[in-house]
């Protein structure tokens, strides 16, 4: 098999491969966010099951989230699992992450000075306008390297779907390499990942810049 073939074999599962990113961008960040706010509650109840929730997430691995939600409907209840592999492999990926993300927005809106809730409340906003037009933009403008971060190794984490069987551009790869004693579907894989993350990269920092209007 050629290079030129196994290129565009392993570009079948590339949009797979998208899907599974952005989905859980657009999922894990607002609920990152709602976990962040329950997470900072004074309700003692909501504040530790979202603790608990976090410190599950980020202490066990995501291998091991991907089974829970793909399969464990089916051996705890019964439940058949559905042959659309995507929905369990988002579920998984978005709520993991969220739990990541939350701890990062916690710590951008805790770096506030508080001096700024005040002044806002002199002025007359409201908790939720203060939060939504004075809080919110500073905490995204602080916290964007470390979420460059996190989507950079979100990008490599989406090959952990092969868990599940689902048929994304590396577990295509992995078969090809398997039936061609070949490593280049590898070398394939890697040159993929490190244009998409050198691409990630550069729309962050661009996204980034144009907050630094300090600067």
């Amino acid at each position: 098999m050629t290079i030129m073939t196994m290129i565009a074999k392993m570009s079948e599962g590339l949009g797979r491969t998208c899907a599974i990113f952005f989905l859980t961008l657009l999922f894990c960040q607002p609920l990152g966010l709602l976990v962040c706010l329950g997470r900072m509650s004074k309700n003692r109840i909501v504040s530790s099951l979202l603790k608990a929730y976090i410190s599950v997430l980020r202490g066990t691995p995501l291998m091991l989230q991907l089974l829970v939600v793909a399969y464990g409907p089916y051996y705890l209840f019964g439940i058949s699992v559905t042959r659309e592999k995507l929905i369990p492999v988002v579920i998984a990926f978005a709520l993991n992450y969220a739990a990541y993300f939350a701890e990062i927005y916690r710590g951008g809106i805790e770096s506030i000075p508080v001096g700024q809730y005040e002044a806002a409340e002199v002025l007359g906003y409201s908790k939720r306008q203060c939060f939504m037009r004075i809080i919110l933009p500073q905490v995204v403008k602080r916290v964007i390297p470390a979420l460059t971060n996190e989507v950079v190794t979100l990008v490599k984490d989406t090959s952990m779907a092969f868990t599940v069987a689902y048929q994304e551009m590396f577990t295509i790869g992995k078969q090809i390499a398997n039936s061609q004693t070949s490593f280049m579907p590898f070398v394939i894989a890697g040159v993929f990942y490190f244009v998409f993350n050198a691409l990630v990269g550069w729309v962050m920092g661009q996204w980034e810049k144009r907050l630094s209007y300090y600067r």
